[in-house]
Protein backbone atom coordinates (compact mmCIF):
# COMPACT_ATOMS: atom_id res chain seq x y z
CA UNK A 1 0.00 0.00 0.00
CA UNK A 2 1.21 3.58 -0.81
CA UNK A 3 0.70 5.98 1.79
CA UNK A 4 0.91 9.66 1.48
CA UNK A 5 0.76 11.70 5.22
CA UNK A 6 -0.34 15.30 5.27
CA UNK A 7 0.75 15.73 9.11
CA UNK A 8 3.18 15.12 11.24
CA UNK A 9 1.31 12.94 13.51
CA UNK A 10 0.26 10.96 11.19
CA UNK A 11 3.74 10.24 10.13
CA UNK A 12 4.65 9.26 13.51
CA UNK A 13 2.01 7.23 13.84
CA UNK A 14 2.69 5.14 10.02
CA UNK A 15 6.39 4.60 11.48
CA UNK A 16 5.10 3.43 15.00
CA UNK A 17 2.91 0.83 12.68
CA UNK A 18 6.01 -0.40 10.93
CA UNK A 19 4.94 1.43 7.48
CA UNK A 20 8.05 3.46 6.89
CA UNK A 21 8.42 1.54 3.65
CA UNK A 22 5.42 2.17 2.12
CA UNK A 23 4.93 6.22 3.04
CA UNK A 24 6.04 8.06 -0.32
CA UNK A 25 4.67 11.45 0.55
CA UNK A 26 4.84 13.73 4.01
CA UNK A 27 4.66 17.56 4.61
CA UNK A 28 7.63 20.17 4.94
CA UNK A 29 6.70 19.96 8.55
CA UNK A 30 7.27 15.75 8.99
CA UNK A 31 10.72 15.99 10.92
CA UNK A 32 9.94 12.72 13.22
CA UNK A 33 11.66 10.67 12.57
CA UNK A 34 13.88 12.98 10.84
CA UNK A 35 14.37 10.39 7.62
CA UNK A 36 10.61 10.99 6.62
CA UNK A 37 11.20 14.76 5.42
CA UNK A 38 14.74 13.50 4.17
CA UNK A 39 13.63 10.73 2.10
CA UNK A 40 10.04 11.29 1.07
CA UNK A 41 8.20 13.76 -1.43
CA UNK A 42 7.03 16.67 0.23
CA UNK A 43 3.76 17.12 -0.97
CA UNK A 44 2.63 20.04 1.19
CA UNK A 45 4.56 23.07 1.73
CA UNK A 46 3.90 26.33 3.83
CA UNK A 47 5.60 29.69 5.21
CA UNK A 48 9.35 28.72 7.00
CA UNK A 49 7.99 30.62 10.58
CA UNK A 50 11.63 29.32 12.42
CA UNK A 51 12.35 33.88 12.17
CA UNK A 52 8.73 34.82 13.21
CA UNK A 53 8.39 35.82 17.22
CA UNK A 54 5.06 33.69 18.41
CA UNK A 55 3.41 36.88 18.22
CA UNK A 56 4.37 37.51 14.17
CA UNK A 57 3.40 34.21 13.62
CA UNK A 58 -0.11 35.05 15.52
CA UNK A 59 -0.55 38.27 13.39
CA UNK A 60 0.43 36.04 10.07
CA UNK A 61 -2.11 33.27 10.80
CA UNK A 62 -4.88 35.46 11.92
CA UNK A 63 -4.35 37.63 8.85
CA UNK A 64 -4.32 34.85 6.54
CA UNK A 65 -7.36 33.03 7.76
CA UNK A 66 -9.09 36.15 8.24
CA UNK A 67 -8.76 36.85 4.35
CA UNK A 68 -9.79 33.19 3.51
CA UNK A 69 -6.21 32.55 2.58
CA UNK A 70 -4.21 28.74 3.17
CA UNK A 71 -1.57 28.56 5.48
CA UNK A 72 -0.38 25.31 3.62
CA UNK A 73 -0.06 24.93 -0.12
CA UNK A 74 -0.69 21.21 -1.56
CA UNK A 75 1.22 20.18 -4.29
CA UNK A 76 -1.33 18.77 -6.10
CA UNK A 77 0.76 17.68 -9.29
CA UNK A 78 3.14 15.75 -6.87
CA UNK A 79 0.71 14.04 -4.86
CA UNK A 80 -1.10 12.44 -8.18
CA UNK A 81 2.24 11.29 -9.61
CA UNK A 82 3.11 9.34 -6.67
CA UNK A 83 -0.57 7.40 -7.06
CA UNK A 84 -1.41 7.05 -3.24
CA UNK A 85 -3.78 4.47 -2.18
CA UNK A 86 -4.24 6.17 1.54
CA UNK A 87 -3.81 9.80 2.06
CA UNK A 88 -3.93 10.65 6.24
CA UNK A 89 -5.36 13.87 6.42
CA UNK A 90 -7.39 16.56 9.90
CA UNK A 91 -9.89 18.75 9.95
CA UNK A 92 -9.22 19.19 13.40
CA UNK A 93 -6.82 22.27 13.25
CA UNK A 94 -6.77 24.75 9.81
CA UNK A 95 -3.47 26.42 11.94
CA UNK A 96 -2.32 22.62 12.39
CA UNK A 97 -2.51 21.04 8.57
CA UNK A 98 -4.55 21.28 5.16
CA UNK A 99 -8.12 20.66 6.24
CA UNK A 100 -9.17 17.43 4.11
CA UNK A 101 -12.08 18.38 1.73
CA UNK A 102 -8.76 20.59 0.38
CA UNK A 103 -7.50 17.21 -0.31
CA UNK A 104 -10.50 15.81 -1.56
CA UNK A 105 -10.93 18.55 -3.79
CA UNK A 106 -7.70 18.32 -5.20
CA UNK A 107 -8.11 14.72 -5.92
CA UNK A 108 -11.63 15.08 -7.67
CA UNK A 109 -9.97 17.79 -9.68
CA UNK A 110 -6.95 15.26 -10.79
CA UNK A 111 -9.34 12.83 -11.16
CA UNK A 112 -7.24 10.76 -8.31
CA UNK A 113 -9.20 7.72 -6.78
CA UNK A 114 -6.95 7.27 -3.26
CA UNK A 115 -8.38 6.77 0.11
CA UNK A 116 -8.63 9.71 2.53
CA UNK A 117 -8.72 8.70 6.28
CA UNK A 118 -9.10 12.11 8.51
CA UNK A 119 -7.84 12.25 11.89
CA UNK A 120 -9.70 14.15 14.40
CA UNK A 121 -8.73 13.68 18.30
CA UNK A 122 -10.16 15.46 20.82
CA UNK A 123 -8.86 13.53 23.56
CA UNK A 124 -6.20 11.43 24.98
CA UNK A 125 -8.54 8.30 24.12
CA UNK A 126 -9.13 8.97 20.63
CA UNK A 127 -5.78 9.63 20.32
CA UNK A 128 -5.66 5.68 20.45
CA UNK A 129 -8.42 5.08 18.61
CA UNK A 130 -7.18 7.10 15.04
CA UNK A 131 -4.12 4.50 16.02
CA UNK A 132 -6.74 1.65 15.45
CA UNK A 133 -8.05 3.66 12.51
CA UNK A 134 -4.68 3.63 10.58
CA UNK A 135 -3.91 0.13 11.67
CA UNK A 136 -7.10 -1.12 10.27
CA UNK A 137 -7.39 0.83 6.64
CA UNK A 138 -3.67 0.20 5.94
CA UNK A 139 -3.98 -4.00 6.53
CA UNK A 140 -2.01 -4.31 10.04
CA UNK A 141 -4.90 -3.83 12.54
CA UNK A 142 -2.78 -6.71 14.77
CA UNK A 143 -0.23 -4.23 15.00
CA UNK A 144 -1.95 -1.06 15.80
CA UNK A 145 -3.52 -2.69 18.77
CA UNK A 146 -0.36 -4.02 19.79
CA UNK A 147 1.04 -1.04 19.79
CA UNK A 148 -2.29 0.71 21.57
CA UNK A 149 -1.65 -2.32 24.33
CA UNK A 150 1.90 -1.13 24.87
CA UNK A 151 0.77 2.08 25.36
CA UNK A 152 -2.06 1.54 27.32
CA UNK A 153 0.41 0.01 29.77
CA UNK A 154 2.48 2.58 30.41
CA UNK A 155 -0.21 4.71 30.92
CA UNK A 156 -1.10 2.39 33.73
CA UNK A 157 2.23 2.17 35.03
CA UNK A 158 2.35 6.00 35.58
CA UNK A 159 -1.37 5.62 37.27
CA UNK A 160 0.10 3.12 39.48
CA UNK A 161 2.90 5.34 40.54
CA UNK A 162 1.49 8.56 41.40
CA UNK A 163 -2.38 6.82 42.67
CA UNK A 164 -3.12 7.84 46.52
CA UNK A 165 -0.75 10.86 45.95
CA UNK A 166 -2.18 14.95 45.93
CA UNK A 167 -3.15 16.37 42.75
CA UNK A 168 -1.31 19.38 41.98
CA UNK A 169 -3.28 21.88 40.38
CA UNK A 170 -1.72 22.49 36.75
CA UNK A 171 -2.03 25.13 33.58
CA UNK A 172 -1.11 24.19 30.65
CA UNK A 173 -0.01 27.67 28.49
CA UNK A 174 -0.12 26.29 24.63
CA UNK A 175 0.74 29.79 23.08
CA UNK A 176 2.17 32.88 24.84
CA UNK A 177 1.41 35.94 22.66
CA UNK A 178 -1.33 36.27 23.08
CA UNK A 179 -2.06 33.34 25.55
CA UNK A 180 -3.79 30.30 25.01
CA UNK A 181 -5.23 27.90 27.34
CA UNK A 182 -4.90 23.88 26.88
CA UNK A 183 -7.54 22.04 24.76
CA UNK A 184 -8.09 18.98 22.92
CA UNK A 185 -6.27 16.02 24.08
CA UNK A 186 -3.91 18.11 26.36
CA UNK A 187 -5.64 18.40 29.99
CA UNK A 188 -6.27 14.82 29.65
CA UNK A 189 -2.17 14.14 29.37
CA UNK A 190 -1.82 16.49 33.06
CA UNK A 191 -4.65 14.35 34.73
CA UNK A 192 -2.88 10.75 33.25
CA UNK A 193 0.49 12.06 34.52
CA UNK A 194 -1.40 12.90 38.08
CA UNK A 195 -2.53 16.40 38.08
CA UNK A 196 -5.47 18.73 38.10
CA UNK A 197 -5.83 20.21 34.80
CA UNK A 198 -7.09 24.22 35.28
CA UNK A 199 -7.17 27.08 33.17
CA UNK A 200 -8.41 23.74 30.21
CA UNK A 201 -10.76 22.94 28.11
CA UNK A 202 -10.80 19.29 27.90
CA UNK A 203 -11.85 18.00 24.19
CA UNK A 204 -12.57 21.61 23.25
CA UNK A 205 -10.69 23.75 20.81
CA UNK A 206 -7.77 25.52 22.41
CA UNK A 207 -8.76 29.38 22.90
CA UNK A 208 -6.81 32.76 23.53
CA UNK A 209 -7.34 33.54 26.82
CA UNK A 210 -5.24 36.84 29.53
CA UNK A 211 -2.75 36.24 31.79
CA UNK A 212 -5.26 37.37 34.35
CA UNK A 213 -7.66 34.47 33.86
CA UNK A 214 -4.82 31.77 33.90
CA UNK A 215 -3.58 33.50 36.92
CA UNK A 216 -7.00 33.26 38.81
CA UNK A 217 -6.94 29.55 38.68
CA UNK A 218 -3.95 29.39 41.11
CA UNK A 219 -1.86 26.95 39.50
CA UNK A 220 0.80 25.22 41.54
CA UNK A 221 2.42 24.13 38.47
CA UNK A 222 2.72 25.92 34.49
CA UNK A 223 3.43 23.96 31.97
CA UNK A 224 4.74 25.73 28.55
CA UNK A 225 4.41 23.87 25.51
CA UNK A 226 3.98 26.30 22.28
CA UNK A 227 2.78 24.57 19.23
CA UNK A 228 5.60 23.94 16.47
CA UNK A 229 8.35 24.43 19.02
CA UNK A 230 10.68 22.31 20.67
CA UNK A 231 12.22 22.84 24.06
CA UNK A 232 14.72 25.37 23.31
CA UNK A 233 11.96 27.57 21.55
CA UNK A 234 9.57 26.69 24.24
CA UNK A 235 11.88 27.55 27.34
CA UNK A 236 12.89 31.18 25.75
CA UNK A 237 9.19 31.47 25.80
CA UNK A 238 8.53 30.27 29.11
CA UNK A 239 11.04 33.15 30.51
CA UNK A 240 8.82 35.83 31.45
CA UNK A 241 5.74 33.74 32.92
CA UNK A 242 7.25 33.15 36.39
CA UNK A 243 6.31 37.51 36.70
CA UNK A 244 2.47 36.32 36.11
CA UNK A 245 2.76 33.07 38.35
CA UNK A 246 4.31 34.00 40.88
CA UNK A 247 3.76 31.13 43.51
CA UNK A 248 3.72 28.85 41.16
CA UNK A 249 6.78 26.31 39.44
CA UNK A 250 6.87 26.99 35.66
CA UNK A 251 8.17 24.96 33.16
CA UNK A 252 9.05 24.01 29.70
CA UNK A 253 8.44 21.34 27.98
CA UNK A 254 9.62 20.17 24.01
CA UNK A 255 5.19 20.55 23.02
CA UNK A 256 6.03 19.47 19.27
CA UNK A 257 7.47 15.69 20.48
CA UNK A 258 5.27 15.39 23.65
CA UNK A 259 2.43 17.35 24.16
CA UNK A 260 0.55 18.98 20.93
CA UNK A 261 1.20 16.35 18.19
CA UNK A 262 -1.71 13.83 18.75
CA UNK A 263 0.44 10.61 17.81
CA UNK A 264 2.34 7.92 20.22
CA UNK A 265 4.84 10.19 21.90
CA UNK A 266 2.02 11.29 23.67
CA UNK A 267 2.59 8.85 25.88
CA UNK A 268 6.24 10.16 26.70
CA UNK A 269 4.87 13.11 27.06
CA UNK A 270 2.68 11.98 30.26
CA UNK A 271 5.58 10.05 31.69
CA UNK A 272 7.80 13.24 31.50
CA UNK A 273 4.95 15.80 32.89
CA UNK A 274 4.48 13.03 35.81
CA UNK A 275 7.77 13.45 36.45
CA UNK A 276 7.39 17.21 36.84
CA UNK A 277 4.65 16.75 39.19
CA UNK A 278 5.79 13.51 41.06
CA UNK A 279 9.28 13.25 40.85
CA UNK A 280 10.15 10.66 43.61
CA UNK A 281 7.52 8.76 41.52
CA UNK A 282 8.26 8.34 38.46
CA UNK A 283 11.91 8.03 36.26
CA UNK A 284 13.59 11.36 34.56
CA UNK A 285 12.24 11.97 31.19
CA UNK A 286 15.81 11.95 29.23
CA UNK A 287 17.43 15.01 28.38
CA UNK A 288 16.04 17.47 26.01
CA UNK A 289 11.81 17.27 27.28
CA UNK A 290 11.68 19.28 29.65
CA UNK A 291 13.16 22.02 31.98
CA UNK A 292 12.70 24.48 34.60
CA UNK A 293 12.08 27.95 34.64
CA UNK A 294 14.01 30.02 37.16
Amino acid sequence: MRLVSLLPSATEIVYALGLGDDLVGVTFECDEPPAARQEKTVVVGGRDTRGMDPGEIDAYVKEQLTAGGDLYTLHADALAELAPDLILTQDLCRVCALPSDHVSDALDYLGCRADVLSLDPYSLEEVLDTFLAVGARAGVRPRAEALVTSLRGRLTAVASAVAGRARPRVAVVEWVEPPFTAGHWVPDLVTAAGGDPVAARPGARSVQTTWAELAADDPEIVLVTPCGFHLDGAAAQAAGLPAHFPGAQVWAIDGDALVVRPGPRLIDGVEAIAAILHPDAVPAPPPGAIARVA
